[in-house]
Parts: C-alpha cells; structure tokens; sequence
C-alpha cells in the first residue's frame, strides 16, 4: 500500500492518505520488514544517537586517521566560527559536524552510513547544525531521517549509492540530496520542495568522481563531505524560496545513473585516477607502501 520506488510514486501517496513523507517511509518500511512502528522508530533514533556520538568523538582536535591524511580539521572549522567568516554561523557549524564525522569514521570509530561510510558526514552535520541553531526536538530529526531514507531508497532503486559504481556523485551526491530534502522538511516545506531540494543538490554534484588518495576514506572524501554539505544547505534554501527544479527528481537520479555507467573506471573509487594520481598522492601512496613493507 505505501510500497515506492519514484519520487512521483512517493508524491502521489503523500497526497492520496494526505501524509507527510516521513510518515510513508515509516509506513512502507514497516510492510517491508514486518516490524512494528515502535520497533522501527526505535532503530532510527539509535541512528540518530550513533551520529550525535561521532560528531562528538570528530570533534577531538588530537583525532587521526588510519592514514595519518585528516584529523583535527573539525576543530579548527568549530573554534574559526566565532571570528569574523564568510558562510556564517548555520553553514559553518554543518560543515563542522560534517568534517567530525568524517574524521571519526576515517579514525575507525562508529559512524551510521548515510547513505555510505564515505559520505556519512553530510546528513547528520546538517540535522545537528540544523537542531542547535532552530532547536528542533529529536523527535523531528528522527521524522527528516526518514525523509532522507525516502529518498536515499528512490537512488538506490533507480541509480547506485557506490562509489566504485557511479563515482562520488553517487555517495556525496546522494547524500548532498538526501539532507537537502530533510532539511526542507525540518523548514515545514512541501514534500514537492523537498525533492525540488534534493533534485537541485544531486544535479550540481553530478560528475563528481570518487578518487580516495592511496585508497583511504581520507582525501579528498572529508573535505568533500563539507563542501558538498554547503550544497545541500543552499538546495534546501532555494527549494523553501519557490525555487523549482527544471529538471524532475526522477530524471535526475536516471542522469546520476547514466553518468556514473559513462564514467572511466579510474575515476571510480579505484585510486587510478583524479587526485589519486597526483604526484603528492603517489608519493604519500608510495610511502606507505613501504611503510607496510617494512612492518
């Protein structure tokens, strides 16, 4: 009955049982898994724990990664806010979390996918940002969580989330859509806003190519997560301004697919190509190669 695999799809229910789309998510997920509301509520919000944890954990400025790459950059984008910037407080803060959670799952701490490891910044840096600075309760961060999941499940049933599949436009992209369509949902607009966000979001990251420097979840992924947080942000402002996307939702996902398929496996989380085979990144890539060798 709430079973969706389009945004028109999901649209058209939103209107005939005249719910939101967090409330069909919940209602489709609990066909599909047999769970119970209660039970199904109660994983989204140990979800929503998981990220406040990492943002808390990516916020130590003595971090590091696996690889040594990233690690305390968090820190210093939290203590910078309070000087005289440029983004402003609620941007600011957003790419803050962002950048946490990316440090932390690079640091191999606890991260909740979202809808990937490598992108797993951008939804919860933006929800938190979002929460601290409108002071919305965790009852509805849990609600744009599963705005989010509507949106990441139309991507993942018409497109791809992986980023050796259709490149980083896939990951960060998908998220950047993801959190855009939440934080237009959180700003009370339409579930048709909220896909005109996620639509504007995916459209300016399509082509975004996945190259992790010697093969690690570090750079250029946690820089990325910040910048493609600050899309999803202006997306979502532009979609709550009447901003409406040319382009539908559907056919931009169907885009993101097709670019991915046309994309050169080097550009496709090979470490092959892009920044990957910089001579900085060969070098780092060769230095621990040996380092490895050596142990």
């Amino acid at each position: 009955m709430y079973q969706f695999r389009k945004g028109t799809e999901l649209l058209n229910l939103c209107q005939r049982y005249e719910l939101t789309i967090d409330e069909i998510m919940l209602r489709c997920e609990m066909e599909e898994s047999g769970q119970s509301r209660e039970q199904i509520w109660d994983l989204m919000q140990d979800n929503l724990q998981v990220m406040q944890d990492s943002i808390s954990k990516g916020l130590d400025p003595d971090l590091k990664s696996v690889g040594g790459l990233v690690g305390g950059n968090a820190s210093k984008v939290q203590f910078y806010i309070e000087k005289d910037n440029l983004c402003g407080k609620t941007i600011l803060k957003a790419i803050t979390y962002a950048l946490a959670v990316s440090e932390c799952n690079a640091a191999m701490g606890k991260i909740v996918a979202a809808p990937t490891a490598g992108a797993s910044g951008i939804l919860p840096g933006i929800l938190v940002a979002l929460a601290e600075e409108k002071d919305y309760s965790q009852e509805e961060l849990v609600k744009a969580l599963f705005v989010a999941a509507a949106v990441g499940k139309i991507i993942a049933a018409n497109a791809t989330l992986s980023g050796a599949e259709g490149g980083c436009q896939a990951e960060c992209g998908s998220a950047s859509s993801m959190a855009a369509a939440a934080a237009v949902f959180l700003s009370g607009g339409s579930p048709e806003m909220s896909l005109d966000a996620g639509a504007i979001a995916l459209k300016g990251l399509l082509g975004l190519v996945c190259d992790p420097v010697a093969g690690l979840v570090e750079v250029p992924c946690s820089k990325r997560n910040a910048t493609t947080t600050a899309v999803a942000i202006t997306s979502a402002d532009m979609a709550l301004a009447g901003i409406k996307s040319f382009i539908p939702f559907d056919e931009v996902v169907e885009a993101m697919y097709r670019v991915g398929k046309s994309m050169a496996a080097d550009l496709r989380e090979t470490a092959a190509g892009g920044c990957a085979i910089t001579p900085t990144a060969l070098r780092y890539a060769e230095h621990m190669l040996s380092q490895q060798s050596e142990g």
